[in-house]
């Protein structure tokens, strides 16, 4: 399969690609397709989050679960939704704590893609969903690739930042070496969780905070 990826990013994950367990993640989209299931996020953009937010650029690191699993929402990039769908729950929660943390006005648009650009990676740990299953390709081995993406960060640079929020996020946090890295953890913005330590966590400011003193630029937030 000729994985649409960027490049820093194929050079980094070379190996991974000829690996078992990824040509079967491959086999098992191409036999759903096959079967007119619906897949999430559009094939193009199952690697947007890479293709935005080059290997050599990241500096912070948002990490999903899997992708929206309603029409529309997903694109490829953790939390967000493309422009002219409504934000959904747990990134209005990201808002309101943006908007507390920083004093940024809650935007009406749910595109991160600013946030990309500028060296976060907002990644899902699975990377496809069929539609209305939410976590259906949870076990297809999309995690095996995903777990080898954030150990090639902790191992090849330095000084990344990553946000762990919830359970499942915060489970990643064995794959990171953090004598050399910094790992924010609060609940998940989630309306189920949110109340139980995600506001208040003041995770933008204290990124930010980090970049500075790293001599980085900062993260304009502003959406």
């Amino acid at each position: 399969m000729d994985v649409k990826i960027e490049d820093s990013w194929k050079t980094v994950l070379q190996d991974e690609f000829s690996k078992p367990y990824f040509l079967q993640v491959v086999t098992h989209l191409k036999t759903e397709r096959a079967t007119k299931a619906t897949i999430y996020p559009p094939g193009g953009l199952i690697f947007n989050a890479f293709d935005k937010t080059p290997f050599d650029k990241v500096k912070l690191v948002i990490l999903g679960q899997d992708p929206y699993h309603n029409p529309g929402q997903a694109m490829g990039l953790s939390f967000s939704v493309p422009d002219g769908v409504p934000p959904p729950p747990s990134l209005v929660n990201i808002y309101k704590e943006l908007n507390t943390d920083i004093g940024m006005p809650i935007p009406s648009s749910g595109n991160l893609t600013e946030w990309a650009m500028q060296g976060v990676l907002l990644l899902n740990a699975v990377l496809t969903v069929r539609a209305n299953e939410p976590a259906s390709h949870a076990k297809i081995g999309w995690m095996d690739f995903t777990n080898a993406v954030i150990k090639k960060i902790s191992d090849e640079k330095t000084g990344v930042i990553f946000l762990l929020w919830g359970k499942f996020a915060q489970e990643k946090q064995v794959l990171i070496d953090e004598t050399k890295h910094h790992v924010l953890k609060a609940a998940h913005p989630s309306p189920l969780s949110a109340y139980n330590g995600f506001f208040g966590c003041k995770h933008f400011s204290r990124a930010n905070a980090l970049l500075a003193k790293q001599g980085q630029e900062v993260i304009d937030w502003m959406i």
